[in-house]
């Protein structure tokens, strides 16, 4: 089998045992349509008001995808990984053709399709109940470039951390306290000038904030993107060959 037939037969492998897990397929595709119910409906953006949310509605679709972008590809790849360790899968792929790499990137396009829905998903939400105004330009066509190469590099980090955890728990352990302060820290739902300046060179360390970045420059401001697809490119690449590396080759 060539190399193309072995990364699609996994792939295809891999979003069947997605789907016939309804509890992932709920919360991967509901809980960021709460999140967006809830914050960008219910508790309605208040422009130079002060505080948190007190940026235009549009300001925060970037995190809003982010949601799924960075929590999802996280925790699925991680719990692959552990669920794969801990069935003694490995030591069957270790006698098949099948690599490391071709393995993690057929899980990454199952992710990609997956995610991709659901950020269409968000998107539309987004301008159908909140008061987003969107930036109509050429530059949209490239705002599924930023979702793919985000939700790419997050699988590469949920290969590393799939590979240090001992347990499933241990790896939604891990993906939760990597997950959680990104969220929330990587210029997507707190404006860097409500933090510290002493803290922003963290922000800048974040790979999430130029997703962030680039998402809301082709979106809401209109600035430049380019710079940040770049970064966010080497980064995915980056992460991708560390998580193809640590995955184990047996269990």
């Amino acid at each position: 089998m060539s190399r193309t037939g072995r990364i699609a037969s996994e792939a295809v492998a891999s979003g069947r045992s997605f789907l016939r897990r309804r509890t992932a397929v709920f919360f991967t595709f509901f809980f960021p349509v709460i999140l967006v119910v809830i914050f960008g409906a219910l508790v309605r953006t208040q422009p130079t008001g002060g505080g948190l949310f007190a940026e235009p509605a549009g300001y925060y679709l970037p995190g809003y995808l982010a949601v799924v972008v960075l929590f999802t590809p996280l925790s699925r790849v991680g719990s692959e990984i552990a669920r794969h360790r801990d069935g003694g899968r490995f030591e069957k792929l270790a006698t098949t053709p099948l690599t490391r790499a071709e393995w993690l990137l057929a899980h990454t396009l199952v992710n990609v399709a997956i995610i991709g829905a659901a950020s269409l998903l968000i998107f539309g939400l987004v301008i159908a109940i909140t008061d987003a105004t969107l930036i109509v330009s050429p530059a949209l066509a490239v705002l599924p470039v930023f979702v793919a190469i985000g939700v790419a590099l997050f699988c590469g980090f949920g290969a590393i951390l799939g590979a240090l955890a001992d347990t499933q728990d241990g790896v939604i352990a891990a993906s939760n306290t990597v997950a959680l302060p990104l969220l929330f820290l990587s210029e997507t739902f707190v404006p860097p000038e409500l933090l510290p300046e002493w803290f922003l060179p963290a922000v800048a360390a974040s790979p999430l904030t130029y997703f962030a970045r680039g998402v809301r420059s082709i979106t809401y401001d209109g600035g430049a993107w380019a710079g940040d697809l770049a970064i966010l490119s080497a980064l995915a690449v980056g992460f991708l060959v560390v998580g193809a590396y640590a995955i184990p080759r047996t269990d």
